[in-house]
């Protein structure tokens, strides 16, 4: 089993590296666990306090968790992943079964800020790509799929994404064996790693 973590800026085009790679395996050949289906259930607070926590920084991460599934999935064994709403900002009854493969990908925006998971990684990939590009990305996002206005992610950005980018994101590029630039439109540098993945299994 190799084990990558594909980290990068919000909109930066992580989703579209880790679709390449899927992509380049044989069918099944892949699991996933993204960052986001870890997320901390927030329930216990009301609707309006929900929306104001800071989802971008590491603390909203259940990281245990996702270290302990990872552990188990390199041991052999089978994990049911959680999932989590983001219009309600809640984790989900329901589960995912998630089988051991020869390739498992975790995949999200602070995969590369944390020792301990760096410490699992086979491979640590930064995707990268220029400000402006995320942010239109983001902005068609969220207000497709999370309920948002413009106006609210252009706010959110400025007030959370950018600095906790800045703080936590930005830095972690450090960590990284290969750094994607350009995001999800590098076809060259993904085809290389691609052929590297496969090169290994």
């Amino acid at each position: 089993m190799i084990v990558i973590g594909i980290a990068g800026g919000t909109g930066s085009g992580k989703s579209t590296v880790v679709s390449r790679i899927v992509a380049s395996l044989p069918e099944g050949a892949v699991a996933l666990l993204p960052q986001d289906n870890y997320y901390r259930d927030l329930s216990h607070l009301p609707i309006e306090d929900r929306r104001k926590v800071n989802f971008d920084e590491p603390q909203s991460i259940e990281w245990a968790l996702l270290e302990q599934q990872l552990d188990s999935l390199r041991e052999g064994c089978a994990v049911e992943m959680p999932t989590y709403s983001y219009l309600t900002c809640t984790r989900q009854e329901a589960t995912v079964r998630v089988e051991p493969r020869s390739v498992v990908i975790v995949e999200g925006i602070l995969v590369l800020s944390q020792p301990r998971l760096r410490d699992m990684l086979d491979i640590k990939v930064f995707v990268d790509a220029d400000a402006d590009d995320r942010l239109i990305r983001v902005i068609a996002r969220d207000c497709i799929s999370r309920g948002r206005t413009p106006q609210m992610v252009i706010d959110r950005y400025q007030a959370v994404l950018k600095p906790m980018h800045e703080q936590y994101i930005e830095p972690s590029k450090r960590h990284a064996d290969i750094i994607v630039p350009q995001g999800g439109h590098n076809t060259v540098a993904i085809k290389l790693l691609t052929d590297y993945i496969v090169s290994q299994v």
